[in-house]
């Protein structure tokens, strides 16, 4: 046999295309491929096309047809004056000062309140330890409509009406927040804990010492709901405020749906403005949160 004819099937090796696997070895078939990006493609059209179309309605001059079909994302002379038109009509950054506190005020509560009861609920043993963990499961199946009358005579009777305290206290600590601590406490090692317990450690040691810095994850996963239930809610600030001046941002931004109905560059320059700080945050704690979402998901 030539030299030739010996490289030949080297060769012809060589140009094979290369197999395209999943994270598991097995190969993917090219439609299989093709299909899975198409649905990634709708999802993310369905997910983030309305929120592009609000930012490119933000950026449009008065002269621009938002309407449009096809719709049209990038404006022929991006400007920045709705943002100020939003801030000239209502006093858009004391909303968004009020939302921060109540929001800060909700990670802060949820954070420790949920990692306190979620430590109790996974590493500590008494009685009636299953039965309380049935209680917040059961408190997750309530509707907040449901109790939002007596979460709101339960205000006036503590005199926490129209404050900021009284937005904060009834979601200072979530069922479903506590839940997540729970799975990830129960993940962690006995053996470590034990280990403690010989050397002297007492219940606030370990947990502050072992079981909290294993679980950084899923206390991020905390802080972003937390911060995102509070920034976004709109019905309990409606029914517990009533001085302008104490609004949040979410009941702030409800006047240009009101009053200026019919300007949406307006509109959708507020609604800009309401979701930036959940992006920045997400965008600082993704990396925990993906590790926070593996950390309380294994066990229930």
């Amino acid at each position: 046999m030539s030299v030739i004819e010996r490289t030949r099937p080297v060769q012809e090796t060589a140009v094979r295309e290369p197999r395209i696997t999943d994270e598991h070895g097995r190969r993917i078939r090219v439609w299989e491929l093709v299909l899975r990006y198409a649905l990634l493609l709708i999802v993310l059209a369905i997910t983030v096309g309305p929120f592009v179309w609000q930012l490119s309605t933000s950026l449009k001059g008065p002269t621009e047809d938002i309407y449009s079909s096809p719709p049209t994302f990038l404006p022929e002379h991006p400007t920045l004056h709705n943002y100020k038109r939003v801030a000239d009509t209502i006093p858009v950054w004391d909303y968004a000062l009020n939302s921060l506190k109540v929001a800060v005020g909700n990670v802060v509560t949820n954070c420790v309140g949920s990692a306190l009861a979620g430590y109790a609920l996974a590493r500590l043993r008494y009685r009636g330890r299953r039965v309380a963990t049935l209680v917040f499961i059961l408190a997750m199946l309530v509707p907040v409509e449901g109790i939002i009358i007596a979460q709101f005579t339960t205000m006036r009777e503590l005199g926490l009406n129209n404050t900021l305290i009284g937005v904060v206290l009834p979601g200072c600590v979530g069922a479903m927040n506590v839940l997540l601590m729970r799975n990830a406490f129960l993940n962690l090692p006995y053996e470590i804990e034990e280990a403690a317990f010989v050397d002297g450690a007492n219940v606030w040691q370990r947990f502050l010492r072992i079981a909290l810095p294993s679980v950084k994850g899923t206390i991020a996963v905390v802080a972003i709901f937390a911060f995102m239930g509070a920034w976004d809610d709109f019905l309990w600030p409606l029914i517990v405020l009533s001085d302008p001046s104490k609004f949040t941002l979410t009941i702030g931004l409800n006047y240009l749906h009101g009053t200026f109905a019919n300007d949406e560059r307006l509109v959708a320059a507020g609604t800009v403005i309401a979701v930036a700080p959940l992006i920045a945050l997400f965008a600082c704690l993704q990396r925990y949160f993906f590790r926070g979402v593996g950390e309380g998901a294994v066990k229930g």
